[in-house]
């Protein structure tokens, strides 16, 4: 009689835990994968071309958007590098942005760390790189295509030596100049590796907000929450 009971006993709090149990995982599933978003494009520039203001109103940029949508976070950093005259050491873009995982608006983790977010390991995507509102980014075939994404970066998300303007005046420029920047759809004219970099394909046609959208974009660029 004794195990007659425990067994009815755990028949009935199965039944009871079980719809509990379901609920949890669908709410699991609307929310992604877990944790707060670390990483997005902005969902727009800052309307001047490649002028962000540097560094500095870059991230400004990237942490006013990030509130604006809701996030806690304060550390957000713009994924740009720089460069310095005389052969000094420029800024790294990888080296602004913290040790990762980086989470896009939808919990989906677009990189655990640096290294697999400059590799073949790496999840950005058109589907993955959303803005901080968690859209999606005109790519390559939609219209107008805004998938450059300015970077001043090469492959490996540092400063660029090819010479010349890569970056806008270190994001200072919006007339005469050039800004390397990667497509975040991983879509180009020929299906050559550059042209399916997400930070480093090309450079751009000019620094002013036309320039940038002659060649593709709109003067967004991408935002890591430094954790």
């Amino acid at each position: 009689m004794k195990l007659s009971a425990i067994v009815a006993a755990f028949l009935v709090s199965a039944s009871m835990t079980a719809p509990s149990f379901a609920q949890d995982k669908k709410e699991t599933a609307k929310k992604g994968s877990g944790g707060p978003m670390t990483f997005f494009v902005t969902s727009a520039g800052k309307g001047n071309g490649a002028d962000l203001g540097g560094l500095e109103g870059a991230d400004a940029h990237c942490n006013a958007l990030a509130k604006a949508a809701g996030s806690k976070l304060t550390n957000w950093k713009a994924y740009l590098s720089t460069t310095a005259p005389g052969g000094d050491a420029g800024v790294n873009a990888r080296e602004r942005i913290g040790k990762g995982p980086w989470r896009n608006a939808k919990g989906v983790v677009v990189a655990s760390n640096v290294a697999d977010l400059h590799s073949s390991k790496t999840k950005i995507s058109k589907q993955t790189a959303l803005t901080e509102k968690g859209e999606v980014v005109n790519g390559r075939g939609d219209k107008p295509n805004e998938h450059d994404i300015l970077t001043g970066s090469d492959p490996m998300g540092m400063y660029s030596t090819a010479g010349g303007d890569t970056t806008c005046g270190n994001w200072s420029k919006s007339a005469e100049g050039s800004a390397i920047v990667g497509h975040h759809d991983l879509q180009g004219l020929k299906d050559t590796r550059h042209m399916k970099s997400w930070n480093s394909s090309h450079g751009s046609a000019g620094c002013s907000q036309d320039s940038l959208v002659k060649t593709g974009g709109a003067g967004k660029f991408y935002c890591f929450a430094a954790n």
